[in-house]
């Protein structure tokens, strides 16, 4: 049998154990694996992992066998980091771009099958765009911003997704599948999407994720502005500036941020 090191304090094995669980996936991990790990007995394991529980840190997935992350745990993170909702941290972003584009800037986030405009900074010059004002939403894969989400989305994920919003998308006029699939794979293939479908005539956009540390999309930067102010020659520069700046912002996210879940709660706070 396994003896415990007898300096160990109960404090400190309990927040072994939670750094343990927390390598999990999201079936859990058995009681045997946890003790070996923390190389103590499965009794004392299971005293710890009984106390976590009694606190809502940890909780038995289906089966009761394996043991996981509560979601209490999660919302505690989350709170932990209300400071750094994204939306608070792009603001500066967006206000940058907006000065040094002389453009309107967009920060998107993905919700369900749709991408919900968090924040805008509007440019000089007047511009028509999908989503509209701080709120808008539109079907995922339509509008650059919300292409670039899409396009970086696991592929399961992607499919799930596409199968959904075909038949919302065709209702807008906009691609059909084969279109839409194409269009997906290029903004994968260059990382970043430039769109002049015509449907909001003399407009055009560019948008790129922000991906977070786990790699998914969890938002996108994007412009909207006049056609002519998006040609090839300027078209690599603008590129450039968003892409950097989309790193900026991903790497100072919270992945507890609410707001990447739940877009309306933010939304909520914002005046009107």
């Amino acid at each position: 049998m396994m003896e415990d090191a007898p300096t160990t304090s109960s404090l400190r094995r309990a927040l072994g154990l939670l750094r343990i669980v927390a390598t999990s996936d999201a079936d859990g991990m058995r009681l045997k694996d946890i003790a070996e790990a923390a190389r103590c007995s499965q009794p004392t394991a299971h005293r710890a992992l009984q106390d976590l529980m009694a606190e809502g840190f940890v909780e038995q997935a289906a089966g009761g066998k394996r043991y996981r992350l509560s979601l209490d745990f999660f919302v505690l993170a989350a709170k932990a980091g209300q400071g750094s909702g994204i939306r608070d941290l792009a603001r500066p972003v967006l206000l940058r771009l907006a000065a040094t584009l002389s453009d309107t800037i967009f920060l998107l986030v993905r919700h369900g099958y749709d991408a919900v405009c968090l924040d805008r900074v509007e440019g000089p010059f007047p511009i028509r765009s999908f989503t509209g004002d701080i709120g808008g939403r539109v079907p995922l894969g339509l509008g650059q911003g919300s292409l670039a989400i899409l396009a970086h989305l696991p592929e399961a994920e992607q499919e799930e997704v596409i199968r959904f919003n075909v038949p919302r998308l065709l209702d807008r006029g906009f691609l059909d599948e084969a279109g839409l699939r194409t269009a997906l794979a290029e903004a994968r293939r260059q990382g970043w999407v430039n769109l002049n479908t015509g449907l909001i005539p003399g407009m055009a956009g560019v948008g790129v994720p922000v991906i977070d540390a786990q790699g998914r999309p969890v938002a996108a930067l994007s412009v909207g502005t006049l056609a002519e102010r998006l040609g090839p020659q300027r078209l690599p520069s603008v590129v450039h500036i968003l892409q950097a700046e989309a790193a900026t912002l991903a790497a100072g996210l919270n992945p507890f941020d609410v707001s990447l879940r739940y877009p309306s709660r933010s939304l909520s706070n914002v005046e009107t």
